[in-house]
């Protein structure tokens, strides 16, 4: 068991985490694929979603607004249809209706009362304010790809948090719902790691699949607000 009394900080990945993306991005994704006879089942959806964004991910840095219009551009490749404009913004768009999961917003008011709390996501600045109006608690810091040049499991993104947290590794906690983007990196810098495992069933659904061990392993975010608190 981690001892919770250590840490200063803690940082959370976003989109899987407290906010249920696979969920917003299915809402998303069927109808458009639909709309072009394309007839999969949520989970094939999620992990072409995986594997798509993965790749787009790296190389030169682009918005993650484009990285989702291109990965339904993606889609459009491997199934044989020409997505219009509308369709490729339709999942960028889409998540500002995306809310996060029930338990959520009461762990984060919980969490606050004894921890600096910081975002650290693969997002762009305006998608992330449409999210934050959604979560109701005011962060101490948030990092996002766009301010950073890059995406997680870039090593890069998790120094510039902890640059500018100023705090050693050993006060920070990093939690995430991603062994690929969050455990990996987040544990080769020293820092402890919490894996939510929103999922249950040992899938990775939207995120690359990936072996890791984190340091602490929860079922939902209630938990660990528990956890922390005791």
């Amino acid at each position: 068991m981690l001892d919770f009394e250590r840490y200063e900080a803690l940082t959370f990945d976003c989109y899987g985490t407290l906010v249920d993306w696979e969920t917003g991005m299915l809402g998303a994704l069927k109808p458009l694929l639909s709309q072009h006879g394309v007839e999969l089942d949520d989970d094939a959806i999620l992990d072409l979603f995986a594997e798509f964004e993965a790749e787009l991910e790296q190389g030169e840095y682009k918005p993650y607004r484009q990285v989702l219009e291109q990965v339904v551009q993606k889609f459009g490749e491997r199934f044989g249809f020409s997505p219009s404009e509308a369709e490729k913004s339709a999942l960028p768009d889409s998540i500002k209706q995306w809310l996060p999961f029930s338990d959520t917003v009461d762990a984060l008011k919980t969490l606050k009362q004894k921890y600096k709390l910081v975002i650290l996501s693969n997002v762009d600045d305006d998608l992330f304010a449409d999210t934050a109006k959604h979560l109701q608690v005011p962060f101490d810091q948030v990092i996002t790809a766009q301010q950073v040049q890059s995406y997680k499991p870039s090593l890069y993104n998790f120094k510039t948090m902890m640059q500018r947290l100023g705090l050693p590794s050993e006060k920070i906690l990093h939690v995430g719902a991603s062994i690929y983007h969050d455990v990996i990196p987040a544990s080769s810098l020293g820092l402890s790691t919490v894996f939510v495992d929103r999922r249950h069933d040992g899938s990775s659904g939207a995120a690359k699949a990936a072996e890791g061990k984190p340091d602490l392993q929860v079922p939902d975010l209630a938990t660990l607000a528990k956890l922390a608190q005791s």
